[in-house]
């Protein structure tokens, strides 16, 4: 047991970052072997749009579960890049649409095939040890007991 894992929940925020940014970097080093520019912090608006052809910056920031303020910057930060486009939404004026340009789509279908090898081997290592299987299943049990309760609260309540 490495000094990380002995500190259990102390060191809990810790150990997902790091396990995030190898995997992220990971990632980005398999578009970079198969000549795609592409980076791994875009996958969530492109997947978003590849599922929905058309989403508004509140649409996003509510899937996500991220600030307005922060889909706002990850659209901007797209759409200088050339891959998306917004424009006052058909449906409803009050919203932008947020779509693919040409150059987007493209991408997108450099980017889909990685997609799929990456499910795939990620279900791979799933199986690899019972723990593994049932890690979704956790995580997304400690997201929503955080969601109703969240450290800071569970925190302060020791602390009283």
């Amino acid at each position: 047991m490495n000094f990380y894992q002995s500190l259990g929940f102390l060191f809990f925020g810790t150990r997902l970052k790091r396990l995030s940014e190898v995997f992220l970097n990971d990632v980005n080093k398999i578009y970079r072997k198969h000549k795609i520019s592409f980076d791994a912090s875009w996958f969530p608006v492109f997947y978003l749009l590849s599922e929905n052809g058309e989403v508004s910056i509140r649409e996003i920031s509510n899937e996500l579960r991220i600030s307005h303020s922060a889909a706002s910057q990850m659209v901007s930060s797209l759409q200088q890049k050339g891959f998306i486009k917004s424009a006052v939404s058909k449906t409803d004026a009050r919203h932008k649409a947020v779509t693919f340009t040409a150059k987007g789509q493209k991408l997108l279908q450099k980017v889909q095939p990685v997609w799929q090898a990456l499910q795939e081997a990620m279900d791979d290592l799933s199986k690899e040890s019972t723990q593994s299987k049932k890690l979704l299943d956790a995580l997304t049990a400690l997201e929503n007991n955080i969601q109703q309760k969240g450290v800071y609260e569970r925190v302060q309540h020791k602390l009283k």
